[in-house]
């Protein structure tokens, strides 16, 4: 049974870009499908000789969201009639596609000569767009950056098809965490989110996520544009300036009372001031607000910035790490002295504790993350 299994994955990878819309990026998992062999000219015919040949048909059908096919069993070796159901249960229950898309397959077959022929019906959960909306990734950073670019568009549901997948449902909700600060722009209040894996276990896996967000989407993106508008129009004095990362960093944290404004109260409503927005554009914003603001500020001018998580003092915080030079410095803004780039090390002395926290790596890499951990781990 494991060589049928692993014989189903590899046919699997051949078989689904066909059906999927993949993305245009170096980390997708884009590789051209099997061609089948296709008796007359019905094209929902496959031939097959054996077990994996048989799976592999039902799996092409299904990642061509076919209803119904036929399969010609020609010199079949094996019993017909239980690899059919082992094949249809297998692919249905066992795959990531069919365990994401079917409700059920049926099959029956009529015996020809000499061959077999087997008809096929399919009833799917999803519709055919969902199905061929899905993409094909491998690894965390993959998932992340896709999560972000799902969050920039406000799109409420996200289905990805992992080729290498050893987490779970915990591990895929602090992505869409880190996706979330990742994108200052459009970290508009954290949308809430379900997150559901196809199959059960497994090392490929279908990742669905379900996103409902605290507006509708369109208010969302006009906020956004805002928000990218006034960060703009913030950073217009220091656009045509050519200074060092570190001169630049200055010039930006001298910027920041002009631009920037504090508010620790909430809305009117009750929801916190915990935004971008809030601090460039609104009536002020909290400690989280200030942080992705001074992100949004920072990758508009090419630095590399993130938005920590952590502690201080025991209660939650928010600040932000920069590279400068290869070496990390720390940011407060609600600190009055925050122009004084600190180190892990004064961090740690005063307070702060950001250790486990997922929410300190960049998108882009190790860079920030692993090193401020190092520092914290070094303290």
């Amino acid at each position: 049974m494991k060589a049928r299994i692993l014989a189903l994955l590899l046919a699997l990878s051949l078989l689904l870009s066909g059906c999927a819309a993949l993305l245009d990026r170096p980390y997708a998992v884009v590789e051209p499908h099997a061609e089948h062999p296709v008796t007359g000219e019905d094209p929902s015919t496959l031939r097959a000789g054996n077990y994996s040949e048989l799976v592999s048909a039902v799996l092409y059908l299904v990642s061509q969201c076919m209803e119904e096919g036929l399969i010609q069993l020609v010199d079949y070796e094996g019993d017909v009639g239980a690899d059919l159901n082992a094949a249809c249960l297998e692919v249905a229950a066992e795959d990531p596609l069919g365990a994401y898309a079917v409700e059920f397959i049926k099959n029956e077959y009529t015996r020809i000569l000499s061959s077999y022929e087997a008809h096929i019906d399919i009833s799917y959960r999803r519709a055919p767009e969902q199905i061929r909306s899905l993409v094909n990734v491998t690894g965390t950073t993959a998932i992340r950056q896709e999560m972000g670019d799902a969050l920039t568009d406000f799109v409420p549901e996200l289905a990805l098809r992992v080729g290498y997948f050893t987490g779970n449902e915990r591990s895929i909700a602090d992505l869409i965490r880190q996706a979330y600060y990742d994108t200052p722009a459009a970290a508009l209040g954290m949308p809430e989110f379900t997150v559901a894996l196809y199959p059960d276990q497994g090392s490929q896996r279908v990742v669905e996520i379900i996103l409902t967000y605290p507006q509708e989407p369109e208010a969302l993106r006009r906020k956004s544009a805002e928000l990218l508008e006034a960060a703009e129009a913030a950073l217009i004095p220091l656009r045509d300036q050519q200074f060092s990362q570190r001169r630049r960093t200055e010039q930006l944290l001298e910027l920041l009372p002009e631009v920037i404004r504090w508010n620790g109260s909430p809305h009117e409503d009750g929801s916190p001031r915990n935004t971008a927005w809030d601090a460039l554009v609104g009536e002020g914003a909290n400690q989280e607000g200030l942080a992705l603001a001074f992100r949004l500020l920072c990758d508009q001018l090419n630095l590399e910035c993130a938005v920590i998580q952590g502690s201080w003092n025991g209660a939650p915080h928010f600040w932000n790490t920069l590279i400068l030079n290869g070496e990390a410095w720390f940011v407060d803004l609600t600190l009055e002295d925050y122009a004084h780039l600190r180190t892990g090390e004064e961090l740690a002395l005063l307070g702060y504790d950001w250790s486990g926290r997922p929410e300190v790596s960049p998108a882009s890499g190790g860079g920030v993350g692993e090193i401020a951990r190092n520092l914290k781990n070094n303290t």
